[in-house]
């Protein structure tokens, strides 16, 4: 914990000297081929900050960070930590705050420890388990997070997209019947209001998001509490071959998980949505 909270800190002072220069953005072509994202000097310079640092530390465990080379070796480690240098590449690239840096270790499959770490706000999240979550704000002393205790679902707040809104997440807003909603960006920055108790309850539908997206907010919001499932209810293992989490994401405050499991069955049927 002590090496990853230096290196979120030292990744995002990194990423702050850039936002405020002009950059180039380029487009590279996701994991499925079909799509393209954003990258920037920032998220490179934060990448290699970190996989450095993770491999002067512990040499013996493997390394899946988004701007670095995939290979076959962590697939022996038990140990393998899950690196997304800059979450919310566009938030940064708008300058509109919503973005994190994320480093999460994923033990035998399952998420053991994460830090997600906002750098404008100079808001940090973290957690292994057995351990809680905690919050530290610049200025105040550091707090245990724990997740809100709402159980109805249509007086939840949701943590909606800022920029991935589709006509089937409205289907299934007005299926939950949520008449509340934040939006921000970057699946830390989301999970983080579920763990502040600013929302109740996050739904990705999309298959796009990577392991290196979900590791590090899980356990997190897991220790505070919360739950972090497939759009099936099925736990996310890590450290497969295949990196995207093509069953999309479902995170609350674990009080009513189960019923939103329920409830989206039906629509995932309709949109077509297999189990994979």
């Amino acid at each position: 914990m002590e090496v990853a909270l230096r290196l979120a800190r030292e990744a995002g002072a990194a990423i702050l000297d850039y936002y405020d220069r002009p950059m180039r953005v380029e487009r590279k072509v996701d994991a499925d081929t079909s799509h393209t994202e954003p990258v920037t000097v920032a998220d490179r310079a934060a990448n290699e900050l970190i996989v450095a640092g993770l491999r002067r530390e512990f040499p013996d465990d493997g390394i899946l960070a988004e701007e670095s080379l995939d290979t076959e070796r962590r697939l022996s480690k038990k140990r393998v930590w899950m690196i997304d240098p800059l979450d919310g590449t566009n938030g940064f690239i708008a300058r509109d705050g919503d973005f994190a840096v994320q480093i999460g270790l994923a033990v035998e499959g399952r998420s053991r420890l994460g830090v997600v770490f906002q750098p404008l706000p100079d808001l940090l999240f973290r957690a292994m388990e057995g351990g809680g979550a905690w919050v530290e704000r610049a200025g105040f002393d550091v707090e245990r997070a724990i997740v809100s205790d709402r159980s109805d679902v249509k007086l939840m707040r949701l943590a909606a997209s800022r920029s991935h809104r589709s006509p089937r997440m409205d289907r299934v807003v007005k299926a939950l019947r949520l008449k509340d909603e934040v939006r921000r960006g970057s699946v830390g920055v989301k999970v983080g209001l579920i763990v502040e108790r600013q929302c109740d309850l996050y739904i990705h539908l999309s298959p796009r998001t990577k392991q290196w997206d979900t590791c590090a907010p899980e356990i997190i919001l897991r220790e505070a509490g919360g739950r972090f499932t497939d759009l099936f209810g099925d736990e996310i293992r890590y450290n497969l071959p295949d990196i995207q989490n093509h069953n999309g994401i479902v995170a609350t405050n674990g009080h009513a998980h189960d019923f939103i499991i329920e409830q989206l069955q039906p629509l995932l049927a309709e949109f077509g949505r297999t189990k994979r």
